[in-house]
């Protein structure tokens, strides 16, 4: 270890108390939406029936949180400012039994510390108003001033003296979003609050405080959403005293966990214990992509949850993990089962087995499974057994399209329907479970017939496994394709290929009209102009978004719940300031949406002409979410598996 002044630059110093600010400001105030939680929480705490939330641009330009609390006396305004100054606890004693929002006294201080803050505030009991003006976590000035009763922060120039970190933040629409779901969970959670959040002049939402939960939604999230929303209220046994608030009907979701909006004791919480325990209690209701709106708080006693954790007091620890999980989940499910809910369809990726099963030709190299004959048989398959013994493989059984099965070789044995060779019937007794079936394609009978690929290897399809993966031959192994992300790279392509350049578009007969909820709606405005360039003609009437065109490519179809999703995509993908990266997210989206799903039987021809067209790719190996099309096991990794690599198994070296 270094020492004093030994010229090394090591030596230990205590940090000034500018730079320890700083730091602490770097934890506590991440973002502008960081800014406004604090101030919410602030307010709420304060006993405020009305808040007022205004932002300007990103947020890091003007901030400003107005509320009709019991404000603050002089003395008490500029203790506020000062660090780890509050009215919230006393002492350590008091951290096990916290019932506030707020509680460890550095927001203001931490908030006044990386920009410049004017504090307006009048106690509600009498007396005069004051302002504190306080710049990088100088005081500047205090004096009288003139409001009604309650508390005014005004935050200017927001990361003035820590440029590194306002670089780091995301464009303008998506910071704003963040402020935007900060004051939407604090309005949701309290509905007897009058909340407001205006952007750039424009109101944004504002609930009316009625102590409604229903108003309050339909104010945040538009009449579709808040019309579906389902009450959830039980007082379970165990660590739990109460579980309240409201889930949407299982047919109302999004393509994100956002919407899931948890809280403990009124505090917001992002906490994925709770989400996934909500996300549980619909079991198979939704697709494993789908994900319902919730605005649900769990109330324990405080000694059972440390609040503590983080200083942005955003993640909680509960003492009773497994049984707060529980209690959630079955008091979702119980209100879900009051009201009878069942899907009034299929989750996506199901299909009938009876809708596209694979029934090969006759004369074709493998003979068709007499599924209409009254007894069932099926035509045996001829195998010969000299080249199933010369390959080392031995003869498995395959499954029909009418679910009986017929005995083929692997990889060295070749299957024949007719002579050539010596054949015996097969009761084709046993059968490979998920598998559609493991008999070569028609034509793919024999290395020679595999066609020569540009990018892929050379296949030999043996069919499809689970309903979801073709499963091919290759010269040195075997290949498993997974044929909905083949089909979204090969959708995406063609999509990206026919919108290069100025994309055309068709009018719809019908505009589309689409209710979205406010957050969504400030993400539709900013990504316009991305929209268009992708070839859409829309606007936004309140929270309304009308699209009157869409490119060509896509016909006249347009699904509600694909432009839900896209707008959240393109919206992230804005996030980077890239109107190409936008318009590339959506692309994205749309090649998923229409593409082949797992769980769904393809015919003979639609395989072969997938994997042509994925062969003609530009990247055929990863879907354009990212996700790999093709995994390939070579010969050496069979080998390693099946431990044919011992001594005493291996080939005989050649002297």
């Amino acid at each position: 270890m270094s020492g004093e002044g030994d010229g090394t630059g090591t030596e230990i110093r205590e940090l000034d108390a500018a730079t320890v600010d700083r730091i602490a400001a770097g934890e506590v105030v991440e973002r502008p939406a960081s800014v406004v939680k604090e101030l919410v929480e602030n307010a709420l705490d304060a006993d405020a029936s009305r808040i007022e939330v205004e932002a300007s641009g990103d947020g890091t330009e003007g901030l400003v949180v107005r509320d009709d609390g019991v404000g603050m006396t002089r003395a008490d305004a500029e203790a506020a400012i000062r660090q780890h100054t509050t009215s919230k606890i006393r002492d350590a004693e008091d951290l096990a039994r916290i019932g506030t929002l707020g509680f460890r006294g550095e927001a203001l201080h931490t908030i006044a510390a990386v920009s410049r803050v004017t504090l307006t505030t009048k106690p509600r009991a009498g007396g005069r108003a004051t302002e504190v003006r306080v710049a990088g976590g100088d005081v500047e000035s205090v004096g009288p001033a003139g409001r009604a009763p309650g508390t005014t922060v005004a935050v200017r120039d927001l990361f003035y003296n820590t440029p590194a970190r306002r670089e780091f933040l995301n464009a303008e629409s998506t910071e704003f979003g963040h402020v935007n779901r900060a004051v939407s969970r604090y309005a949701l959670a309290n509905p007897d609050v009058a909340v407001s959040l205006a952007h750039d002049g424009s109101e944004t939402f504002a609930t009316p405080g009625d102590g409604d939960v229903r108003s309050a939604l339909l104010a945040v999230y538009g009449r579709d959403v808040a019309e579906s929303m389902i009450a959830v209220d039980a007082d379970p046994e165990g660590p739990l005293d109460r579980v309240r608030g409201y889930v949407s009907h299982p047919e109302t979701t999004r393509s994100t966990r956002e919407y899931l909006a948890t809280y403990v004791n009124g505090r917001y919480v992002s906490d994925g214990l709770l989400r996934e325990a909500i996300v549980e209690a619909y079991g198979t209701q939704l697709a494993a992509d789908r994900f319902p709106f919730a605005v649900l708080d769990v109330e324990l006693p405080p000694a059972g949850v440390d609040a503590n954790v983080h200083p942005r007091k955003m993640e909680v620890r509960f003492e009773a993990e497994a049984g707060v999980s529980e209690a959630v989940t079955d008091a979702v499910r119980d209100a879900l089962r009051e009201h009878g809910l069942v899907r009034s369809r299929a989750p996506r990726g199901e299909s009938r087995p009876t809708d596209a099963a694979i029934a090969p030709e006759r004369g074709t190299g493998v003979e068709r499974a007499a599924g209409d004959d009254a007894d069932g048989d099926v035509t045996a398959s001829r195998t010969s057994t000299s080249n199933a013994r010369t390959s080392g493989s031995a003869p498995s059984a395959t499954r029909t399209a009418d679910g009986s099965s017929r005995q083929t070789a692997s990889r060295g044995g070749r299957t024949r329907a007719g002579g050539g060779a010596d054949a015996s019937a097969s009761d084709g007794s046993q059968t490979t479970a998920g598998a559609t079936r493991n008999a070569r394609l028609p034509g793919t009978d024999g290395p020679e017939d595999a066609p020569e690929r540009e990018h892929l290897p050379s296949l030999r399809v043996l069919g499809q496994l689970h309903d979801t993966y073709v499963v091919a031959e290759t010269d040195d192994g075997l290949v498993l394709i997974d044929q909905h992300a083949a089909d979204e790279r090969v959708r995406y392509e063609a999509l990206h290929e026919e919108l290069d350049g100025t994309p055309d578009s068709q009018a719809l007969v019908t505009p589309a009209e689409v209710s979205l909820t406010a957050a969504e709606a400030a993400a539709f405005e900013a990504a316009l102009p991305a929209l268009r360039d992708a070839g859409f003609e829309a606007e936004l009437d309140d929270r309304t978004a009308i699209v009157t065109a869409v490119p060509a490519v896509f016909g006249t179809a347009l699904d509600a719940e694909l432009v839900r999703d896209v707008l959240a995509s393109a919206t992230d993908a804005a996030a980077a300031d890239d109107v190409l990266d936008a318009a590339d997210a959506l692309l994205a989206d749309m090649a998923c949406k229409p593409a082949i799903t797992g769980n769904t039987s393809l015919p003979e021809g639609d395989v072969t002409a997938l994997l042509d067209r994925l062969d003609d790719c530009e990247n055929p190996w990863a879907c354009p979410h990212g996700r790999p099309v093709v995994v390939e096991l070579d010969g050496t990794e069979l080998d390693a598996r099946f431990e044919r690599d011992y001594p005493g198994h291996q080939d005989r070296a050649p002297e």
